[in-house]
């Protein structure tokens, strides 16, 4: 199946796209070097399209089809991400405690930060127990902008 890349500009810097003709594979900071055309579809529109009406503080929930290439534990930590309301920040013990395994935070933690859909599966609202920011693909600044765009003021 053909895939298709992008990159565009955002408020917390160069975002890259990658999908087939069905779902959005890749979302993040980083261009990973995939074997895809350089142009856009359907999906990538639709993408640009939901980001920056979320990055003008007019989208609370993203509605792009995704797909997870992970092992089971990552596609349910990935997946699990979704169920973080906007505005709202989780512990990893949390997190943990939702995909059922209390003792696994660190396991968490390395997932989060492979988190192929940045920003839609929100793991820049996951943050320390004590309240502060932990590391995030993007950067830390990045993750603060998130967090203060979706009314948040995080812990430094």
């Amino acid at each position: 199946m053909q895939q298709y890349y992008q990159k565009i500009k955002s408020p917390i810097g160069e975002l890259h796209l990658v999908a087939n003709d069905k779902a959005l594979m890749y979302l993040g900071f980083k261009n990973l070097g995939w074997d895809a055309v350089k142009k856009s579809n359907p999906i990538i529109e639709l993408t640009k399209t939901q980001l920056q009406e979320y990055f003008e503080g007019k989208r609370k929930k993203f509605d792009v089809p995704f797909s997870l290439a992970g092992t089971e534990f990552q596609n349910t930590v990935w997946n699990t991400l979704a169920k973080i309301p906007f505005g709202k920040t989780w512990s990893y013990q949390q997190m943990a405690e939702a995909v059922k395994k209390p003792a696994a935070m660190r396991a968490v933690g390395r997932t989060n930060g492979l988190n192929p859909i940045s920003i839609i599966l929100p793991c820049h609202r996951v943050i320390g127990k004590s309240g502060s920011l932990t590391g995030y693909a993007g950067g830390l600044p990045a993750k603060e902008f998130l967090l203060r765009l979706e009314g948040l003021t995080p812990q430094k």
